[in-house]
């Protein structure tokens, strides 16, 4: 189990290192053509964002491992929230004021309800997919409708700043874009491959290392970024990632996995994962819907999301003994 292992971690290292490069590369790429800070935050490097998960469960699919692709997709979206989330305010208490992200918050508990009502009989169509990823286009239409409209936002001075601060010449931004992909695609498909093997030596599903070891490697890139950010009191860019980076997840991840190779799930993504993937979407709105207009996650708080990352991961491991 050598070999796989080192696949693993080579390819999780190469993973987190690309990500950045890829997101730098095509955000300095949509700014030399005009488009607005805004909507690059929300297309371009929600986009960016959520690629590793996107790679990752597209190979996954192609190889014939379903349970990988959608456990990476919905065990990402519970350590963008309760891992991801819970240690950046547990550093850096996180103070939201973005009028967008509040918009955002109940579109994505529909698709989260939309998704969980394809999958309540285990099977995966590819006319499932279709309807994801469809409703992903719409989702990220009026995304960049609204991003258009209110150009004053919080969130848009916020991505305009860190922008600035990244500023590079158009080639060395297309070389960074292209880079940064050729490795993303390199790496997914080792990442895969490792997976498979070491859940095959454990005699473990390839959902479970789906939701939790590869999920994990597949949000780091989200966890320094949104530190980063917090550092810089870029604090309604750490929530706008996670909402945009799940809604990813939820339509784009699942159905390109779905057209890709429609497949047939286990009752456990009912019983177990959706509706903890549901319970911390909900927990947003506490964070984002408080008396004062400002939302906050206080340290307390963000304890409490990592004590129920390690308490789900917990479960899922016990389960398979």
């Amino acid at each position: 189990m050598l070999y796989p292992i080192i696949a693993l971690v080579l390819g999780l290292a190469a993973l987190i290192w690309s990500a950045d490069r890829f997101i730098d590369g095509a955000s300095g790429v949509a700014r030399h053509f005009g488009m607005s800070p805004l909507l690059i935050g929300i297309l371009i490097v929600g986009f960016g964002t959520s690629a590793p998960e996107l790679i990752v469960s597209a190979f996954a699919a192609l190889q014939n491992n379903p349970g990988l692709a959608l456990g990476n997709a919905f065990g990402s979206n519970i350590a963008n929230i309760a891992l991801i989330l819970g240690v950046t305010s547990l550093v850096i208490p996180i103070a939201v004021q973005s009028s967008i992200l509040k918009k955002e918050l109940p579109i994505l508990s529909l698709a989260t309800a939309l998704v969980a009502y394809l999958l309540w009989d285990l099977d995966i169509s590819l006319g499932d997919g279709i309807i994801m990823l469809v409703v992903f286009l719409v989702v990220m239409g009026w995304s960049a409708y609204q991003g258009m409209k209110s150009g004053s936002d919080v969130l848009a001075e916020e991505f305009s700043q860190e922008l600035e601060s990244k500023k590079t010449s158009f080639g060395n931004s297309v070389t960074w874009l292209l880079i940064g992909l050729v490795i993303l695609m390199a790496s997914s498909r080792a990442m895969v491959w490792g997976a498979v093997e070491i859940a095959t030596s454990l005699g473990v599903s390839d959902l479970v290392i789906g939701l939790t070891i590869v999920a994990i490697g597949t949000s780091l890139p989200e966890l320094a970024s949104s530190i980063a950010a917090a550092r810089k009191g870029e604090h309604d860019i750490v929530l706008g990632n996670i909402i945009g980076s799940n809604m990813f997840n939820t339509l784009a991840v699942v159905g390109i996995a779905a057209v890709i190779h429609p497949f047939q799930t286990v009752s456990e993504i009912l019983t177990r994962d959706l509706p903890v993937v549901g319970g911390l979407t909900l927990s947003l709105f506490l964070i984002c819907y408080r008396k004062g207009g400002k939302g906050r996650v206080s340290r307390l708080e963000g304890a409490l999301l990592i004590l129920a990352f390690i308490g789900y991961n917990s479960w899922v491991f016990l389960s398979q003994q």
